[in-house]
Formats: structure tokens, sequence, C-alpha cells
């Protein structure tokens, strides 16, 4: 094969097309109620790119991927160089673009493109790979750009980002950061520019992003929908408005759209000449060392997004007010030490330190603190930086702390002592032992249990076109040439030739917790232990990319107290709150698991479920558990025996037996416990006698 480089492929065509073809007029940036914050960090982007993007979290139905899109219409156009696929500027063209170099080529105007990356896309969609037709029709290794290269000079946009595989994000992030992509597989060797505005948006109750992953966006923004009833109406009005009339309804924001986006290009004309003084930089570098961030990407961040704000309002000097509003908006996301921690930011140990840092003249205190960004563009100012935030608790929610005074709810009623049926605190995580489904599955992608997956190592290949094994395909093709007469050059390639490559990866399962929450546990105080290893399981269930559910059982009855689900937060806030006392219906218990895992078969059928038993297997309520355990036959499960005391009935490992589990006693569960590694030894020929 021989290396060429053609000058327009099949990636540009849709690209051009796109752009001449007519298309409803997108909703106005300006149009959108509220939401100052998440205006400002887009705005900030656009005026400089090189602060790293937005990270957009909140609830459904909050008009996060309208205002996205809107964005892109605000956007100066951009002079590209006629024929280049990845959008080359003319007066200063990459010397190392695949399609160059561009002497003596013509250069168009076009408007800046808003990329979306689905969230099924594959690698070498987001990367671009082999163009396969042109290496087997024509013999030449041509490159076939992706998405990145789509997206250079313009917005690139990932909608529900915590549902995109970590590899994938990975990718996209470091292309993010390094302003280009490098692309090395089959054969083929290209770099190419990809700078863009990368935008991201995710609902955290379907799962949270890794915080190694968190700290690669920029800046980060809370929305949650307004309460106030006035401004709904005004939503809903302006909203059936555009649906009724989109031309029309364009037509009437035109003035505002104009007017912000000469602001954006007047404040990137003005960006250069923007002043970081050492004042200002002695701010920013304490205040992310007072929040102790990691790294010093939090103080890059923070200085770029400081200068730009200065730039927007028109400043050549950055202000503390710059500061101050670029910090709420780079660090809530960087705190997150845990992934069970609660973005958000101290404001009030914010001003503190930009006080004790400033070298301005002190001000006369007016009563009411620096006043709020107002919003872009003239809009409406939205809320105040100080104001709750969205992940804040609300009084009289169900985030809040229980009322001690209720006997019912497990306080202490002034007491002093702490009740039986009152939530004990947990012990300190720690990294358990690796607990995996038996076989080979095919679910989503994720880091617990073997699998067939798109997005794992090559380890064979098989009939198929889908994912083409180019080697495999060609080996299949050589020896039928001669039959079909091919006798120069090149092969003919038949359908039946074609191979598609088998990956080995990891999955994701559904791991369900069930756990034993009877006076039992509670009488000998090791419900702190247990509650420790729950929660040290739910980290890493969430770090493997898990779903995870929850089942209590205690007085006569089994509770699903956590469906199962991506959020394992929302694990370990059930887990904090959970009461303990009473009997111990375990048969309940397991007859709760088996009709959960029976649902879930039904939704998911590829997710292979992992059944986690955290008990000391007593049973004094309800009948003997053997009949509900013959129920989870064929399941992988673990029984976590918390029986503690010198004398051991022995019945949580009784249990194991009836459900042919891997049992663990609780202060084994610790991966570097050598007591377990031990153990695991010793009982290894009797689980294989026993079948576990």
């Amino acid at each position: 094969m021989t290396t060429h480089a053609p000058s327009d492929g099949p990636m540009s065509r849709p690209a051009a097309e796109e752009e001449t073809a007519p298309r409803t007029p997108r909703y106005p940036f300006s149009a959108v109620v509220g939401m100052a914050d998440l205006k400002l960090a887009l705005l900030v982007n656009a005026v400089s790119p090189g602060v790293g993007g937005v990270l957009v979290r909140g609830e459904k139905g909050t008009a996060k991927s309208t205002i996205v899109r809107a964005l892109a219409g605000l956007l100066p156009p951009v002079r590209v160089v006629d024929g280049c696929r990845f959008s080359c500027d003319p007066d200063a063209p990459d010397p190392a673009c695949p399609d160059g170099p561009h002497t003596g080529h013509g250069a168009r105007r076009r408007p800046a493109r808003l990329v979306e990356l689905p969230v099924g896309a594959s690698d070498d969609r987001l990367t671009g790979s082999l163009d396969v037709e042109r290496a087997l029709t024509e013999g030449v290794k041509a490159f076939e750009p992706g998405l990145l290269a789509a997206a250079h000079r313009g917005v690139l946009y990932v909608d529900e980002v915590n549902l995109l595989h970590d590899h994938l994000v990975d990718l996209l992030l470091d292309a993010a950061a390094m302003g280009e992509s490098h692309v090395e597989r089959e054969g083929v060797s290209v770099r190419h520019a990809a700078r863009f505005l990368l935008v991201g948006t995710m609902n955290p109750e379907e799962g949270e992003l890794r915080p190694q992953l968190l700290d690669r966006f920029g800046l980060t923004v809370e929305v949650a929908a307004t309460r106030d009833p006035d401004e709904r109406a005004e939503v809903v009005r302006r909203r059936l408005r555009y649906e009724q009339s989109p031309a029309d309804f364009a037509a009437a924001w035109a003035a505002e759209e104009e007017a912000l986006a000469a602001r954006i290009a007047a404040a990137r004309d003005r960006l250069p000449r923007v002043e970081l003084t050492d004042a200002a930089l002695r701010q920013i570098t304490a205040v992310c060392a007072a929040f102790e961030v990691d790294g010093l990407r939090a103080d890059l961040v923070t200085a770029r997004a400081a200068i730009a704000l200065a730039a927007w309002h028109g400043r050549t000097q950055v202000s503390t007010e710059d500061v101050r509003t670029a910090a709420r908006l780079a660090l809530p996301h960087r705190r997150r030490r845990d992934p069970f921690d609660a973005p958000g930011l101290d404001t009030r140990k914010l001003d503190e330190v930009l006080d004790a840092h400033d070298d301005r003249p002190p001000e006369p205190p007016d009563g009411d603190g620096p006043p709020p960004p107002g919003g872009p563009g003239g809009g409406p100012s939205g809320t105040s930086p100080d104001a709750p935030s969205a992940d804040a608790p609300q009084a009289g929610g169900a985030g809040g702390e229980p009322d001690t005074g209720d006997p019912d709810a497990g306080g202490s009623g002034g007491a002093g002592a702490r009740r039986e049926d009152e939530p004990a605190p947990a012990d300190a995580a720690y990294r358990p032992r690796l607990f995996t489904v038996p076989g080979t599955g095919t679910g989503a992608p994720g880091r617990r249990s073997k699998a067939r997956s798109p997005h794992g190592r090559v380890s064979g290949a098989r009939p198929g076109s889908r994912g083409l094994h180019l080697t495999a395909t060609l080996r299949a093709a050589a020896p039928h040439q001669r039959a079909r007469g091919r006798t120069g050059p090149g092969l003919v390639v038949a359908a039946e030739d074609l191979r598609e490559a088998v990956r080995d990866g990891r999955e994701g399962n559904l791991v369900l917790f069930v756990v034993d929450a009877s006076g039992s546990m509670a009488a000998r105080q090791r419900m702190r232990a247990v509650k420790g290893a729950v929660l040290s399981l739910l980290l890493d269930a969430y770090q493997r990319r898990d779903k995870v559910g929850l089942i209590t059982f205690r007085g006569r009855d089994a509770a699903l107290v956590l469906p199962p689900t991506s959020s394992v937060e929302a694990g370990a806030r059930r887990l904090e709150r959970l009461p303990t006392g009473g009997r111990t219906p375990l048969t309940a218990g397991l007859l709760r698991a088996a009709e959960v895992l029976r649902v879930e078969r039904l939704r998911d059928p590829s997710r292979r479920p992992l059944l986690v038993v955290v008990t000391d297997g007593r049973a004094t309520h309800g009948p003997d558990p053997s009949a509900a355990a013959a129920r989870l036959a064929g399941v992988a499960c673990v029984v976590v025996d918390c029986e503690t005391g010198p004398v051991r009935l022995g019945l949580a490992a009784e249990l194991g037996g009836r459900l042919g589990a891997q049992v663990v006693r609780l202060d084994e569960l610790a991966a570097g416990s050598l007591a377990g590694i031990v153990r695991d030894a010793r009982t290894a020929p009797a689980r294989m006698r026993r079948g576990a």
C-alpha cells in the first residue's frame, strides 16, 4: 500500500451540505430565561476556548441542550482553506495538516460548526480512522477524519457525557487540553489540530463522572428549574411562541443576538491586552490552595477564566470580582476528593481568602457583599452567586438531618444514648477485594467482569462486517485470488471474506446489595463496620461503572431502599440514614432480591448481576431461607459474614453454601487483608468441591 492524503473525502461532503442546507432557526441564546451562571460560563469559553469547556450538571428538562445549541449561532464566522477537511485558517494554516500544504489554495467563510457526539459513538468515529473502502479498492492508506476534526474552531457538544465510555471521555478531553488529535491505528499515523469549545451536559441521577475526568473540564455549572411561578410561566410562554413560528421568534430576538455576537467578537479582540496583575494571581493561587484542590490545573483554569471575564466586561485588568466569579465556576467540581462528595463551594470562605490577599485599599461595607454578575447581553440577571445552589439541602427536604425528637425516626430524643434503631455512622471506606461474575458477558462497558466489548483488546476475528478487522479480511481473501481471476497487484475481496474484530474487555454489572439491618447487627455494635464495608463496595462499584441497588431487611419484611441505578451517591445517602433493629427476616430479603433481579433481567438482559449479601446468617423471622436461596440459583453471589466473637455459629457460611456463593468474613474484605489471602488459599479446594 502507498500513503495518500486526499484533498476531499466522505467526511467533507456532509459538512458542506449542512452549511448550505436550510434548517429551522435555533432557539435564540438571549431568549433563554434565567440561568445567568450557565450563560456566563458559556460566553467565557466563547471568548477564550483555552478555558477548557463547560460541564453542565442538572436535572432533566432544564433546557441544557437548548442553550448549548443556541451558543453556536453567536460565534463569529470562521475563514477556512477551501477544500481542507480540517478547517485550517488561511492566515495561519497548520503546517502538519494531513490535507496540506495549503499554498495556492483559496479561502472561504463559513459559520462556526456545532458538532454533536452521540452516546453510542465509537473511538474511530471520534478520532477518525483508515478509509477502508479506499484501502480495499485503491490500495492506498487514506485517513477518514472524525468528529474532532469536524469540530475544529467550533463547538463540540456531548450530551449525557457521563454515559460515555471512560476511554472515549479520555480521548475527548486529551484533545481538548492539547488542541490537537493524534491517531495511531491500522497503519495510519495522523496529527491534526482540534481546538474547539467543549460543552458536556449530564444528569447526576444517571451516574457521575470520575473525579479525574471532572478535573479536565474547565468550568462547571449546576442548573435547576426555577421555582418562581412567574419565571416558569415566561419560559413556557416563550417556548410556545418559538414552536408556533421559529422564524418569527428568532427575528424578534435578532437585535439581542447581534449585540451578543458583537460583544463576543469585541471581547476576543480585547483578550490579548488584558493584564493579570501579580495581586490577582496571588489571589487565584491562594484560593486554590485554601480549597486544597489537586494539581495546578485549577490555578491555570481560574486565571484564564478571570482574564476572559475581564475582557467580557470591557476591562483591561483582572479585578477581584473577576477572580471571585472565575473561582465559583472553576473550583466546585475539583474539590471532590471522594466520589460521594457533593460538588460545591463555600462562598464565605472564598470571600475571606480573597479579602486576606487583596492589596487594594479597603472599601466601606455596603451590607450586601459584592454584586452578582448581571445576565449577559442585558438578559435576566438570574440568581446571586451567594444564593443556595441546586445541590444545597433544602429546608424540610429528604436530604436534611433526621428529626431527633421523633422517636419513630430513630432520634435520641435528648436521652444522650443511641437508640437501637438510630442510624449508626459508617466506618471509613477502604479498597475492597475484587469480586467478578464468572464467564464472559456482553453487557455495558465497565471495569469489573470479562466481556466481549467493542472497546476492548483485539483477541481474534470472526465472520462479519461490523468493526472490520482489516488484516483478517485480507488473509481470508488472499487464498482465493487465482480462482477469482486476479493476476495483477491488489486483492479481490468478496462478502464472505469480511471479518470483524473480536475484542476482550470488561463490563459493568448490576451489584445488588442485600444488607441485614436487624437487631442482632446493632446489638454487637457491628453496623458501623458493616456500613463501612458496604460503602467501600459502593465506591468500588462506582469506579468499575456498575449499576447498584440496595435492599435491607429488618423487623418483618425487606425493603428496596434504592432501586437499581447508576448513581452510587444515592446508595451512599440511603446507607447513611439506614436504621437498625428488630427481627431478622432473611428469607424476605432473599425473595425481594430474586424479584428485583427478575425485573432487571427483563429491562436489561445483557447486564449480568452480582448479589452481595451482608449478614450474620441468623434468621429469626419467617420460613427457612432454603427455598428462597433456590430461587437465586445461577446468580453470582458473595456473602459477607458479619458474625463476630470467639464462638461462631457459621450460619452465614451455611447460607453461602446454599447460594453457591463466595463467603468472605467482614474483617477479610479489604484487598490487602493477609488473613483473607491465606483463607482463600486454604478454602479454595473446598469451594470447588461444593461447586461454588
